[in-house]
Order: structure tokens, then sequence, then C-alpha cells
């Protein structure tokens, strides 16, 4: 078991350094490489005992399908003190895949973040509108899954993580700015992040510019102004191994892999410690947290772990969007809702066949607590952007699987001191009988 993170905050530069350091940062990435290829033998053990076929059909071939795990173990001390041990399973699978969806969840917390830094009066669920400054920018001045039809960052929030809506990330990706967004997460030691894409089809000219945004009162009139913002990161983008075997693009079946040296990238680590720093704040230095009050923490909780058919604002289908539609480690469209105690605390991602999960996991009913996270990709025919991938047949079980072993074994495991879990205990929404019509799965673009 080892605490690769470190390692690769203290050795990875970003990506806009690339220069003399390269032969250097080789060096070390073989080094780290093959430090993290040392798999935990606790979670070698844990993995071997589950026979599911279709588990051991992708753990007897982890490189073909990319497998990387980071299970977290954590202990606390009679303090209440958390301790992490991270168990890792990365047998040869390449540095890269695909974040999809999982930038959300940094884009969600420094939306919080950035809010501290406008004028006073401007909160979360001031009602917000958005212009366009640039070719290709769309204005935004109605949602109609919103309180009132009024937008606010707040229910871009909440569409970006209950269910993972794309359009939503697309606004925080705008009004966080390309800029504060990478910037503010090197800073934070996440060196090897690279967020520069929004979910629609952008050049790199117009993902760097932001629409204007207008936060108003609720007459109606203008309380503040956020411009178009421009980013002036010089990116550097190394090449990386084209991955499939052919790709659609723009409707042209191209006969080579598809290449994904310019999409956004946000490794395995980085992700389980963009989650483990919001769940822990206080095993982090004073710096390295973020700039949230408890509030902000209290309403990302909520969002991360509430279920679409608890929420009024925006109002899911809950037959479409189960409880455990967007919690892979506990997917079951069969089970029509979790056990009391059980609460899912996470962001997952899917795209080009890659599946995704970072969770924190709590049990209050037995008193447990960990954090699981995984990729996998499964795509058979070695096609991409075909739209024919392996979610439901091998990947969604997969991780289902994967987080019930870790399940089973947590609940299992003795603990020397009880946790104190009342941090994350969250009064939930109840849904509203009322008269509006639910949104379908078909409805939503995630």
């Amino acid at each position: 078991m080892f605490n690769t993170t470190k390692l690769f905050a203290f050795f990875s530069p970003p990506f806009y350094l690339y220069s003399m350091r390269s032969l250097l940062f080789l060096y070390l990435f073989v080094i780290i490489t093959q430090v993290q290829a040392q798999n935990s033998p606790l979670l070698a053990e844990l993995l071997a005992g589950n026979t599911d076929p279709r588990f051991r059909q992708v753990m007897d071939n982890p490189e073909k399908y990319r497998v990387q795990i980071i299970y977290t173990r954590i202990d606390r001390d009679q303090d209440n003190v958390p301790h992490f041990t991270h168990h890792t399973f990365q047998t040869g699978t390449p540095p890269y895949f695909n974040p999809a969806s999982t930038v959300k969840l940094p884009a969600a917390i420094l939306t919080l973040e950035k809010l501290h830094d406008l004028p006073g009066g401007i909160t979360r669920d001031t009602w917000l509108q958005v212009d366009s400054a640039f070719r290709g920018q769309r204005p935004l001045v109605q949602e109609a899954s919103a309180p009132g039809q009024k937008p606010t960052l707040a229910h871009l929030i909440r569409q970006a993580m209950l269910v993972s809506e794309n359009e939503a990330y697309n606004r925080l990706y705008q009004f966080v700015g390309q800029e504060y967004l990478n910037k503010r997460l090197w800073q934070l030691g996440h060196k090897q992040v690279r967020i520069t894409r929004r979910f629609e089809p952008n050049d790199e000219e117009q993902n760097r510019r932001s629409n204007p945004f207008r936060f108003l009162r609720e007459d109606g009139s203008l309380l503040y102004a956020q411009p178009q913002e421009v980013s002036a990161i010089p990116f550097e983008y190394p090449q990386l191994p084209l991955i499939g075997e052919a790709h659609y693009s723009n409707g042209t079946l191209v006969p080579k892999g598809m290449d994904f040296s310019r999409a956004n990238n946000l490794p395995l680590f980085d992700l389980q410690q963009i989650l483990q720093r919001l769940m822990f704040p206080m095993s982090f230095s004073a710096e390295q947290r973020y700039r949230l009050n408890e509030e902000d923490y209290r309403f990302l909780y909520r969002y991360l772990s509430q279920s679409p058919g608890e929420t009024n604002y925006p109002k899911y289908d809950e037959k479409d969007f189960y409880p455990s539609y967007a919690k892979f480690f506990f997917r079951d469209s069969t089970v029509p809702k979790q056990p009391p105690g059980l609460r899912i605390f996470n962001k997952v991602g899917w795209a080009y066949g890659f599946l995704t999960d970072a969770s924190y996991v709590v049990d209050f009913d037995h008193q447990a607590e960990y954090m699981l996270a995984a990729t996998i990709y499964v795509n058979e025919d070695g096609v991409l952007n075909d739209g024919k991938y392996d979610y439901k047949e091998l990947g969604y079980p997969f991780l289902y699987e994967l987080g019930q072993t870790i399940y089973r074994h947590e609940l299992s495991r003795e603990r020397p001191h009880k946790p104190d879990l009342s941090r994350f205990k969250i009064d939930y929404e109840q849904r509203i009988d009322d008269k509006r019509p639910t949104l379908k799965e078909s409805e939503v673009d995630n």
C-alpha cells in the first residue's frame, strides 16, 4: 500500500511547464509508475475473493480494461481524527483515462470558492442570467426546472451533481473560467489536472473564453456584472497513445484509434484527493483547503449524496433516475431504496467507454466509512464515438461487484475506535406532491 498521491503532487509539473525538465519528469514518472504497480496485498486478496463471472472477466485481464482502483481505508483515533491508508490496484494501466463528468466536481467546488470573491450580497441562490460575447456562445435567461424558472449557481450545481447534466457543467465552467479553474487546482497540488473543455463542440479559442454573467436582484435590477474572461494559460499537450482501433469523426469512420492528447485530464488519484479534501478538510493544511465555509460544505454534501427522487428542483423522474442511478458501486435499478443508514457522497463519469466513480461511503447504522475510486474501459468492438459501449453488459456489473466487495469487507472489519459520523448527517429533502411533470432520462443531456 502506498500514498502515491503525495509523490505525484511533489514530482509532477503542470502541463503548461513542460520544457527542459521533460527528461527528468519522464525518469521520475517511471519510478512512480513502478511504485504504483506494486498492488496492495489486502486489495488483491479482496478482489480475488469475488467469483462473479463478469467481475472475473475484467480482473483476469485488467490491462485490456484499463482498470485502476483506489480503496482508502479510514481509521479514527481516540479523538475521532481520521487516518487514511490507500490500497491500490493499477497493474500496468496507462496513466490516462477520459475523466468525463468527474470534472464537474472540481468545477462545482471552485464555483462556490469564486463566489466569495464577488461583491457582498451575491450568493449561490442569487438570480443570474448569462450573456454571449463570442462566436458560439449561447445566452441563458430562464431555466425551466428551477424555482420560478430563475437560473442560479445553486441550481446548476444541483443539476451537475444529482444526475450529471452537461449543460449545467458548461455554465459552471463559464462562470469559474478556464484560467481560475486550472490555476487553483494546480495551486492545491493537482499538478497533472487539465480541464480545458466544455461538453459541447467548441474549439480551443471558444473554450478559453467565458460568457459574461449578470447577477440580478429580485426586482430584476442589476446587482453585479461579471465580464467575459479570457484564459491566458499557454497549455502544452504531451502526446498520448491512441485509444481504440477506430473512431467516428463528424460521421466518418477513421481507421485508427482516438487521440485524447488535448482532452480533459483528471488522474484518479487527483480525483480521489479532490473528494477527500472536500469531505475531510481538516486533514489538510490551512493553505491546502478549499476556501469554503461550513454552509458551502453542507450544500455540497447534500447534493453529492441526495437521490434524484428526493429532490424537488429539478424534479427528476424516480423510475428513470432511481436512487443508485449515479452511484456505480451500488447501482441496482431493481432496488427501490438504498439501506436507510447508507449514504454515498460521490461523483461519476461515463464517456467513450470509460466508467469512473469516486465515492465516500458512510453506513451510519454500522458506523462504517471508507473511500473507493475506480475507473474501467469497456469497448469490446474497439470503435469510439459509435455509441456502442459495454456499460450495461460489463462496466456497471464490474463496478457494482467491486463496490459490494469493499462494502462487505468494511462492514466485517473491526475498528479500534468507532467513528463519530455526525458531520455527514444531512436533512434531506422530501419530494413535494405537485402537478409539475418529472424530467425523464431522455430529456436530460448527461
